[in-house]
């Protein structure tokens, strides 16, 4: 059975990367909780 991770840079770059999270209104939203929450990485 294939797993449902398949790594790729590629693709975690342009889905979960910084400049992804900050051009929606949501993604904006995630990267201030993440900040509040004093995470030391705020994306991939």
């Amino acid at each position: 059975m294939k797993r449902t991770f398949q790594p790729h840079n590629k693709r975690r770059k342009r889905t979960i990367g910084f400049l992804s999270r900050s051009r929606s209104h949501s993604g904006r939203k995630i990267l201030r909780n993440r900040r509040a929450k004093g995470r030391k990485r705020l994306a991939a």
